[in-house]
């Protein structure tokens, strides 16, 4: 049964990480519980050799059995038919041994480990049914073999089987459904990060088609009007080339405004923006924004600012696994500081404005942090960014 894509080993951080605690949750359960309650019998110098050791080889194959399955589980893969044989076998050969000479207190749970593991490879309602199974099977062939051997005892032969089912089973299937719940909750946060990206590429494809296709529809239709009147009225012609010339550079001058930021941008809206999507990324953001020092500082400043919180952001979504950034915009002596924090950085350079930004998001079309730090600096801004473990943090301040 497949639930969801594998995680890939991130060095000990976020899901991967949480993989490897519930798997030796797991593992060091069935190892433990096996350990502890066949030790002491296997160990019993009044139980003959040729048993004790019977007994706890097959114990310690079926933890070792266990264990592998349960990896190969948690990362939705098939049983391993190798594997699969060897535990169902060891775990035979650990319940009959101590049953076949009347222990009826440890039989049980090498079985009733290995059918908790098993029953994790099945799709949930089958899992439960499995478990119910087991729960009359295991029960049933302790009060025969009680019965058939003159076992006083009859009812502990019959509840410890049962015990063992529900020990083992309801809190195994726990652990690996709140391994299913986190993984999907991953795969959620991760799409919700990338449809808000899309989103806001579909806003600004719809700018730039606003925009190239009136100008390029009036163009072709002065261009192919020129064309007509080049031999029959050149001065006409003539004319209409040079608005057509005109157009173009209206749409040239319009196209690099659109991508730099200045049509229909503001540093406030920049800010909102950039929270919520990296709210939907499922970063918790914290902005501390001065609204009124915003909407007061010239246009220029405030413009790349509105870019740096754009840049940023993107750098936070394609180079870092943050969990929290920070967002603030504050008085400086001469102007504002803007300052971008966020945990979960991978590796990058620190720079001044003028070096290590290929590692932290530049892209060659004028929007990359240090082709901001240049156009900061002939505005009399400053940008610098540094790498500090996980964080990484951007400042950006402007003159006002």
């Amino acid at each position: 049964m497949s639930t969801g894509p594998a995680v890939a080993d991130d060095g000990g951080n976020g899901l991967a990480s949480f993989r490897r605690n519930v798997w030796w949750g797991l593992a060091g359960t069935v190892a433990c519980v096996l350990g502890f309650a066949v030790g002491d019998w296997v160990l019993d110098p009044d139980v003959p050799a040729g048993l004790r050791a019977l007994t706890g080889l097959s114990t310690a194959t079926t933890i070792v059995a266990c264990g592998v399955l349960l990896g190969r589980r948690m990362r939705d893969r098939a049983p391993s038919a190798g594997w699969l044989v060897t535990a169902i076998a060891a775990a035979v050969v650990a319940a009959a041994v101590p049953l076949a000479v009347g222990n009826f207190g440890i039989w049980s749970i090498a079985p009733a480990a290995t059918i908790a593991v098993l029953v994790m490879f099945l799709p949930s309602r089958r899992a439960w049914q499995a478990l119910g199974l087991a729960l009359l099977v295991l029960p049933a062939i302790g009060l025969v073999t009680a019965l058939a051997t003159g076992e006083p005892n009859v009812a502990h032969a019959v509840w410890m089987p049962a015990l063992m089912v529900v020990a083992f089973g309801p809190a195994m299937l726990g652990m690996l459904r709140g391994w299913q719940v986190a993984a999907r909750l991953d795969d959620a946060r991760r799409l919700a990060g990338q449809l808000a990206v899309a989103d806001e590429r579909l806003r600004f494809a719809a700018d730039l088609h606003d925009i190239q296709g009136h100008h390029l529809q009036v163009i072709a239709l002065k261009s192919e009007l020129a064309a007509r009147l080049a031999e029959a009225d050149p001065a006409r012609a003539a004319e209409q080339m040079r608005e057509v010339q005109q157009l173009a550079g209206d749409a040239l001058r319009e196209t690099r405004a659109l991508v730099q930021g200045y049509r229909r941008t503001t540093l406030d809206a920049e800010i909102a923006n950039a929270s919520r999507v990296l709210a939907a990324a499922g970063v918790q953001v914290h902005a501390d924004v001065d609204a009124g020092l915003a909407a007061g500082l010239p246009q220029a400043p405030r413009s790349l600012l509105g870019l740096v919180v754009r840049e940023a952001t993107t750098n936070v979504l394609r180079h870092s696994s943050a969990t929290r950034a920070a967002i603030v915009l504050v008085p400086d002596d001469a102007g504002a500081r803007l300052v971008i924090d966020n945990d979960g950085a991978r590796p990058a350079a620190s720079g001044d404005g003028t070096a290590g930004a290929g590692a932290v998001g530049t892209t060659g079309d004028g929007t990359g942090l240090a082709s901001l730090a240049e156009r900061l600096d002939a505005v009399g801004g400053r940008l610098s960014w540094v790498s500090d473990d996980d964080r990484f943090v951007v400042t950006a301040t402007v003159t006002g």
